[in-house]
């Protein structure tokens, strides 16, 4: 892609474009901390009088009075007190249903309905983030299909270091966000737990039903100790989805300095296709700046600093305290869906230059090792002395400017001489046909030639290629089922709440 050919669009016609794609409204929650309120004195009815701790008309009364919170609480612009607010709250079931609903705070304190909430909270929006994980892994896998062929340099401590593919490349990223899809899923069963009915932290004297009102709330069970339920789990099982998307984060950030690479490069092989997420310079007319790119990289630090910023809360603080039961999980998490929704624009919009990748490898000796590989491969040749023939030709190519296409076969002949000699090994004749060596300096038989699991090669590629899918579609059954189950804990907790409203 040739920068001259670039479309050239005015900064303020690209902001205008991208604010909106790129827009924190993408990663709000939909249910805040009233919604769940209104979830838990559903579930608390039903199981209070499930277990005698109310009767059939205080608990149709009770109910009454629920919904109708729950309705006035959905009026646009009306008040939605959240747990640290509880006691407004009970001051309009009051109103509504008398001194009585009270009881409906039987067993249970702020504690354990803030633990809870966060819960609920955590849990939905791990369930977004590993959506999101699996659409940007969705789009890695599309893109490595279509460039299993695209030789591209590979790099390690910032120098080129071997040719590999395209597909090869971003597989490496792919299998990365798959593992923190894994992570996301075995932490979840952790989160979804509940600590409801823990009241404060050692319980009551009511005979409280935890399993019950876990079973309502869709989650797997109760959190078993009441102390660790609210004081305790309250730290370390949220934390651990924040350490899942601070790792995906730095992943994320390796992948975009990547690209950032290639736009410091006169001759880039990788860039962002010309739209809403690049802008031009406003005094230099040459650049343009990779504004997509940019966004994505902050986010992922945002992730990062709001991991640190919740264990900061943490740190120091007595089981009990309301420093690490904020909303700091919730946002670090919003935070990462963002990063992910943003990252998965920005690869919609990535072009290769295949021949610009192609030439740059060429321009360089990164096919050597290949060189050192053969000679001891087909001709018995001890590999460090292959290895220091190969740094010699190196060497000799550079001071000539040569790429390894134009070294002459005559000074391949005499540095194998050299290293025989320095090597106190017999001479003999560089046992390579002038055809193979200069074949084996292609980065296109490097690939080829690769022969370990996991590598560059076309067939192993199209294997991993085949795993990336297979893990992705069990990962999307796995989210589906999780979804499902979840809506359909939801449906029987309001049945089970309207049959008591009408019975």
């Amino acid at each position: 892609m040739k920068r001259a050919h670039m479309i050239f669009r005015s900064a303020l016609v690209v902001l205008a474009i991208a604010t909106p794609a790129f827009s924190q409204d993408a990663a709000k929650p939909s249910r805040d901390e009233f919604f769940w309120l209104g979830q838990f004195n559903k579930a608390a009815v039903v199981m209070l009088l499930e277990q005698h701790v109310i009767d059939a008309d205080l608990a149709r009364a009770i109910a009454d009075g629920v919904a109708k919170v729950i309705v006035a609480g959905d009026v646009p612009g009306a008040r939605r007190p959240n747990v640290a607010s509880y006691l407004q709250l009970e001051q309009q079931l009051i109103a509504v249903a008398g001194p009585d609903a009270t009881r409906i705070h039987s067993g249970r304190s702020r504690q354990d309905l803030q633990a809870t909430s966060n819960r609920t909270q955590v849990r939905e929006r791990v369930l977004t983030v590993m959506a999101d994980l699996i659409t940007v892994r969705t789009r890695l896998r599309a893109i490595s299909e279509k460039n299993v062929d695209t030789i591209i340099p590979s790099y390690t401590n910032g120098v080129q270091a071997q040719p590999i593919t395209l597909a090869h490349y971003l597989l490496a990223f792919e299998a990365a966000l798959s593992r923190d899809t894994e992570r996301l899923r075995q932490s979840f069963a952790r989160i979804n737990l509940s600590p409801l009915g823990a009241a404060a932290l050692g319980t009551s004297s009511f005979p409280i039903s935890r399993p019950r009102l876990a079973t309502l709330l869709g989650f797997y069970g109760p959190v078993e100790n009441s102390y660790d339920a609210n004081l305790v789990s309250s730290m370390d099982t949220l934390l651990e989805p924040l350490n899942i998307v601070e790792g995906s984060a730095l992943t994320v950030s390796a992948l975009v300095e990547d690209i950032v690479a290639q736009y410091r490069s006169v001759q880039p092989w990788l860039l962002l296709r010309e739209g809403d997420l690049t802008g031009p310079s406003t005094i230099m007319p040459q650049k343009r700046n990779p504004f997509g790119l940019n966004v994505v990289r902050q986010t992922a630090s945002t992730v990062v600093a709001d991991t640190a910023a919740f264990v900061l809360q943490a740190h120091n603080v007595s089981p009990g305290m309301l420093d690490y039961k904020t909303g700091q999980p919730q946002k670090a998490l919003d935070d990462a869906t963002l990063m992910l929704v943003q990252l998965d624009k920005m690869l919609g919009t990535l072009v290769v230059n295949r021949d610009q990748a192609l030439a740059e490898v060429n321009a360089d000796y990164s096919t050597t090792t290949e060189l050192a590989d053969v000679l001891q491969r087909e001709y018995n040749v001890p590999f460090r002395v292959g290895h220091g023939f190969a740094s010699d030709l190196v060497t000799y190519g550079r001071n000539n400017h040569l790429t390894p296409a134009q070294l002459p076969y005559e000074e391949a002949q005499k540095a194998f001489a050299k290293a025989l000699q320095d090597s106190k090994l017999p001479p003999r004749n560089f046992p390579m046909p002038d055809d193979q060596f200069h074949r084996v300096l292609t980065a296109q038989n490097m690939v080829k030639s690769s022969a370990g699991l996991g590598g560059p090669q076309p067939a192993e590629v199209e294997r991993m290629l085949g795993t990336a899918q297979a893990r992705l579609d069990a990962d999307k059954q796995w989210l589906s089922d999780t979804r499902t189950a979840l809506d359909k804990s939801e449906t029987d907790l309001n049945s089970a709440f309207d049959r008591l409203r009408t019975h």
